[in-house]
């Protein structure tokens, strides 16, 4: 067959319909997300490395460190709480520029703390900007987005959840910076996210809800190609929210509904296991961790700067393949090798081969745990609370996720060290391994497929007591 002939008969492929393109508006958008995540990233990544110095400073042993690590976590679970009433009551863009101001001055409170006492009080405040952020920005990147692109755009808030992580263990191996100008230097993307926010418009589903009908199609506009017809999507949101109001959930009390449950149970069992992964165990100790068993302060650092690298190259990745491969998919594909790694791990600490010669192996070991769980099932939490819920309790029930996921990693790091002294290293990696195969065998069970479906479907199979994985496998 000739070249003219190939050409004939190869597959054309069309362009998106203008409905479905991205605009530069949406990037704007995107952009706030990650701004967001950013931050989210650095401010409880930037606490790693800076415990080294904050204990030299104040002088503090183990349970403070504990207390300041864990203290923007409790911040974040009231951030959460109370950000998604003010979302609910005001707007995703008016909470959005509210947890801007709130990042600011949290950031500019920590870095001039006198004590402990004090340096804890400001980590609350700034975990307020952090949890109210998780909540609010998948919730309005995924109600702004266009459905072809929804998982990739709200996904810029977990990659940039990586950048922020990789910026802070650069800045804490460096060593050079004191950690009062290293929390104090996160002030400066709040500025800007704030700044950015204040060019978007209002969630064209939220605005439809409150009886904005004119402004609900303006604001869709602003985000949508010129060429695109508005009116099937909005009379798919028009539908979808006198659907709501005649099912009578709305807010809080509509999660109780039992047609709700089995999102509120798959939402918050999969926040809470993207926790009890280990994912922040690493994050925030390994430098604590591996001086503790005998390494140098700076292979330690050293070691946190690749993992935060590897942090976000397996998230990009995830991030290039989810909207193809599945969530659902990718997830269960990598939970078992992160079991395995940590299985590993606990296996070096517990035989004793954790020495200089096995550091090799021990980073190894490290960067694949971190591969797996950060291209896996550390991509679902925020993006999954943004779309599995009905759009009346959608901010409410990305808040209980939210809150879920926070409240789990309070825990985890208010205890983390205190266990490790209790039963040893090696078996609480072994303990986090079991809680990996615990996630696949629930998120198996449980999780359905929700790539390729409009927020709108997704509400309709939940509507309709269709919502396991099986009522989801035929498109």
């Amino acid at each position: 067959m000739s070249q003219v002939d190939r050409n004939r008969h190869a597959p054309q492929l069309s362009p998106p319909p203008p409905d479905q393109r991205l605009t530069g508006s949406i990037i704007v958008v995107a952009l706030v997300s990650a701004v967001s995540g950013l931050l989210y990233g650095y401010d409880t990544g930037i606490i790693s490395g800076a415990l080294l110095q904050i204990g030299d400073d104040f002088a503090i042993g183990h349970v403070w460190e504990q207390v300041i690590a864990a203290s923007i976590l409790v911040g974040a679970v009231i951030g959460a709480l109370t950000c998604s009433r003010l979302a609910e009551r005001r707007g995703r863009h008016g909470t959005l520029l509210l947890i801007g101001i709130v990042f600011v001055a949290g950031t500019v409170a920590a870095s001039l703390s006198p004590d402990p006492v004090t340096l804890s009080a400001s980590r609350l405040v700034l975990g307020f900007a952090v949890g109210g952020a998780t909540q609010t920005a998948p919730v309005y990147v995924a109600e702004l987005a266009p459905t072809a692109y929804r998982g990739r755009l709200v996904l810029f808030f977990q990659i940039a959840i990586g950048v922020g992580i990789v910026i802070a263990t650069v800045v804490g191996a460096a060593q050079m910076i004191h950690w009062r100008i290293a929390i104090g230097l996160a002030a400066l993307p709040a500025a800007v996210m704030f700044a950015l926010m204040l060019r978007l418009p209002e969630s064209p589903r939220w605005l439809a809800r409150e009886g904005h009908a004119d402004r609900a199609r303006e604001a869709l506009a602003r985000v949508r190609h010129p060429d695109g017809d508005l009116t099937a999507e909005l009379d798919e949101i028009q539908d979808n929210v006198r659907a709501e109001k005649e099912a009578d959930t709305r807010g809080w009390s509509g999660l109780r509904a039992a047609w709700v449950r089995p999102a509120l149970l798959v939402g918050c069992g999969l926040a809470i296991f993207t926790q009890l992964s280990g994912i922040e165990m690493i994050v925030y100790y390994t430098p604590t961790i591996l001086t503790d068993n005998g390494f140098s302060d700076s292979t330690a650092l050293r070691v946190s700067v690749a993992l935060g690298l590897t942090y976000l190259i397996a998230q990009l990745v995830g991030l290039a393949v989810i909207d193809r491969v599945g969530r659902r998919r990718l997830t269960l594909l990598t939970l078992p090798f992160s079991a395995l790694a940590l299985l590993v791990l606990g296996w070096f600490f517990v035989t004793g081969n954790d020495g200089k010669s096995m550091v090799p192996w021990i980073v190894a070991t490290l960067v694949a745990f971190m591969a797996f769980t950060a291209g896996g099932i550390q991509l679902m939490g925020w993006l999954t609370g943004s779309e599995i819920y009905p759009l009346a309790t959608r901010a409410a029930g990305a808040a209980a996720q939210s809150a879920s996921l926070w409240g789990t990693n309070v825990l985890i790091t208010l205890t983390l060290l205190s266990t490790m002294r209790t039963i040893g290293t090696g078996q609480t990696f072994w303990m986090y391994a079991l809680f990996n195969i615990l996630a696949f065998v629930f998120l198996y069970r449980r999780m359905p497929e929700l790539t390729g479906h409009s927020l709108e479907r997704i509400e309709e199979h939940l509507a309709g007591g269709r919502f396991r994985p099986a009522d989801f496998a035929a498109r």
